[in-house]
């Protein structure tokens, strides 16, 4: 429960004049790794509350092969300079800022030999349709992060049908976190994947703590909806991908423990 004023506090003044009130944030922080998470890593961050996004997966081989090279040229550029000249991890921040979201207040990097791989990793950033990763919300303390096999294919659908049923299904793999797959149960055919520490999905199912009860009202109210942003020119769309809390199925492996009240096909829910 949150109370709708919790991010205005009041500012203490000296005099006797009314006081002024101000914005106070609360940040919710998320990790990416090309290499998943250590069972320590992710017990970590369910008890903080900190995301985890994994992109082992090879759908993001094209994010990450990106975003490598240009690190290791702006090293190289970097190491190349006296230490006067070499810009900080602030104002080369500040530099991509300009150029993807248009922030231009702050000191930023201004080296040709550093802002040139910059340069080239804003504008594949901003082809955002060959690259896929998109951030998606469901109703838990946790983001998610999705690559998309066609993400033309996937706005195209979300735009004609902000609110729509999707299937969610888990495949199994030898090496790394599962993999987890969203398609649309009717309409022109898209694919979004993503990757789930173990455990998080434990905390997901709560098997072994969480009591029947807690688990249904877990499945039908936390995991029935998972909600997406998209930002096109000064326009923000708001998607839903809904799945029935009936097809609710055990993923992890283990014996069920809970009432076999939900659906009955494999692997789905």
């Amino acid at each position: 429960m949150h109370d709708l004023n919790e991010n205005v506090v009041t500012t203490w003044g000296n005099g006797s004049g009314p006081h002024r009130p101000r914005a106070r944030y609360h940040y919710s922080y998320a990790i990416f790794s090309t290499s998943g998470f250590t069972q320590d890593a992710q017990e970590f961050a369910l008890a903080h509350q900190i995301s985890l996004i994994d992109l082992s997966l090879p759908d993001f081989k094209a994010l990450c092969d990106l975003v490598r090279v240009a690190a290791k040229s702006v090293y190289d550029a970097t190491r190349s300079m006296p230490p006067s000249q070499q810009p900080t991890v602030y104002e080369i921040r500040n530099y991509l800022r300009r150029h993807l979201l248009n922030l231009w207040d702050e000191p930023a990097a201004d080296a040709p030999t550093v802002t040139g791989p910059l340069d080239t990793l804003a504008a594949g950033l901003r082809r955002r349709s060959s690259l896929g990763l998109v951030l998606a919300f469901p109703a838990a303390p946790f983001v998610l992060g999705l690559v998309s096999n066609d993400l033309y294919a996937f706005l195209s659908h979300a735009r004609e049908q902000p609110t729509h049923l999707v299937r969610v299904r888990r495949i199994h793999r030898s090496v790394g976190h599962p993999l987890w797959r969203i398609e649309p149960r009717e309409g022109p055919p898209y694919r979004l994947t993503f990757s789930l520490p173990e455990q998080v999905e434990a905390w997901i199912l709560d098997q072994e703590e969480g009591s029947r009860s807690r688990t249904h009202w877990m499945a039908r109210n936390l995991l029935s909806a998972i909600t997406m942003y998209w930002v096109d020119e000064n326009h923000t769309h708001t998607f839903q991908l809904r799945y029935s809390p009936e097809e609710f199925l055990e993923v992890s492996g283990r014996p069920r423990s809970f009432a076999s009240g939900f659906g009955e096909t494999p692997d789905l829910f």
